[in-house]
C-alpha cells in the first residue's frame, strides 16, 4: 500500500504502517489542486481537515482504496462518492469522546459557577461575592440530542452528579443504556434543564438550533454545543440570550468557524451577533478543542491504524 498524509498527526500512524508495509509519503504544504494531480498514484490518504475531498477530487484518485480521516466525522468527505468508488473511509470518534464528554462537563460547571466571570473580575481587584453565586447541577435534568460515542461519553459522566435524569433524543431507537434514557422530542423538550448537543453535521442538523426549536422547551434552557457550530443558527441563540430562553451558552464550535477565522478580527469583520457572545458574561467560548487533548492525540491516531489493518491486513 502506498499512503499520502496530508495532515500532520501523531507519528504512530507513519511508523505502524511502516511496520505492516505500507509506503508513506508525508506532503503537507501542497495545495489541494497539486494533490489533486497526484492522488491516483496512491492506494490511502489520511487526513484530518486541511481541504474537503470532493467528487471531483475523488473521481481523481482511480486507485484509492481507504481514506483515513483523524477525527470523529466524515464531513468534510463526498461519502457517497468514496462509496460508489469502493472506498473504505475510517473515522475516529473513539478516539477522542472521553476528551469531549470532559470538556462539555467542564463548560457546564464553568457557566453554572460563574467560574470564567468571577477569574476576570478578581483579576481586575473586583472581590463580587453574590454576583458570582452559582447554581448546582443537583437536581437538574440534562438533555442530549444524539446519543453516539460523544453523547455516551458526556452521559457517562455525569453520574456521581446528583442530576435528577439524564435523558436523550436520537433518530436511531432502541439505544438507550443504564446512563441515559431515550425520549421523543417532545419529551426532551417538556423536561430539559441543560442541552447538550452531540450530533454531526447533516442537512438534518444544520441550523437545527433555532428559535422556534428553542421556543418549545418549556424551561429556560442552559445550552453546551461541542458538535459542530453550523447546527446552531447564532442569530437565534442571540435573541434567547437575550429573551432569558438560554440561560447561557458553552460553545466550542461556531457558526462561523472557518480556515480565516481570525480574519474576522484583523479586518474588522466580526458580525453583530458574534460581538454579542464575545462580550456576554454568560456565554463561554473554545476554539473547537473539546476533543483536543494530548491523550486523544494518540488515541485518534492509534483508532485509525487499528480500523486500516483489521480492513486491509
Amino acid at each position: 500500500m502506498k499512503v499520502l498524509h496530508v495532515d500532520t498527526n501523531h507519528p504512530l500512524i507513519v511508523e505502524q504502517f511502516a511496520a505492516i508495509g505500507f509506503e508513506n509519503h508525508e506532503d503537507y504544504t501542497s495545495s489541494k489542486e497539486e494533490i489533486e494531480k497526484k492522488i491516483h498514484e496512491y492506494d490511502g490518504l489520511i487526513i484530518r481537515s486541511r481541504f474537503s475531498i470532493d467528487q471531483t477530487f475523488l473521481e481523481k484518485a482511480t486507485n484509492l482504496k481507504f481514506i483515513g480521516r483523524v477525527g470523529a466525522g466524515l464531513e468534510n468527505i463526498d461519502i457517497d462518492q468514496a462509496k460508489s468508488q469502493g472506498i473504505f473511509l475510517a473515522a475516529a470518534p473513539e478516539g477522542n469522546r472521553n476528551a469531549v464528554g470532559e470538556h462539555t462537563l467542564g463548560m457546564l460547571l464553568s457557566l453554572f459557577n460563574k467560574l470564567n466571570k468571577a477569574d476576570h473580575e478578581v483579576r481586575s481587584g473586583k472581590w463580587d461575592r453574590e454576583g458570582n453565586r452559582g447554581v448546582e447541577l443537583e437536581g437538574k435534568t440534562v438533555g442530549i440530542i444524539g446519543y453516539g460515542n460523544m453523547g455516551k461519553a458526556f452521559a457517562k459522566k455525569l453520574r456521581g452528579f446528583d442530576v435528577d435524569e439524564v435523558i436523550f433524543h436520537d433518530i436511531k431507537g432502541g439505544i438507550e443504556d443504564e446512563n441515559a434514557r431515550q425520549v421523543g422530542i417532545m419529551e426532551l423538550h417538556q423536561k430539559t434543564d441543560v442541552l447538550s448537543l452531540h450530533i454531526p453535521q447533516t442537512i438534518m442538523t444544520k441550523g437545527m438550533i433555532n428559535s422556534e426549536f428553542i421556543e418549545k422547551f418549556h424551561n429556560p434552557i442552559w445550552l453546551l454545543n461541542t458538535a459542530r457550530g453550523k447546527c446552531v443558527l447564532t442569530e437565534d441563540l442571540v435573541g434567547a440570550l437575550k429573551s432569558g430562553k438560554v440561560l447561557g451558552a458553552g460553545l466550542d464550535v461556531l457558526e462561523y468557524e472557518k480556515s480565516s477565522f481570525e480574519h474576522m478580527f484583523t479586518d474588522n469583520e466580526l458580525p453583530e451577533t458574534f460581538k454579542y457572545l464575545i462580550e456576554a458574561e454568560n456565554v463561554l467560548l473554545t476554539p473547537h478543542v473539546a476533543g483536543w487533548t494530548v491523550e486523544s492525540k494518540v488515541k485518534l491516531a492509534q483508532t485509525i491504524v487499528d480500523k486500516i489493518k483489521a480492513k486491509f491486513c
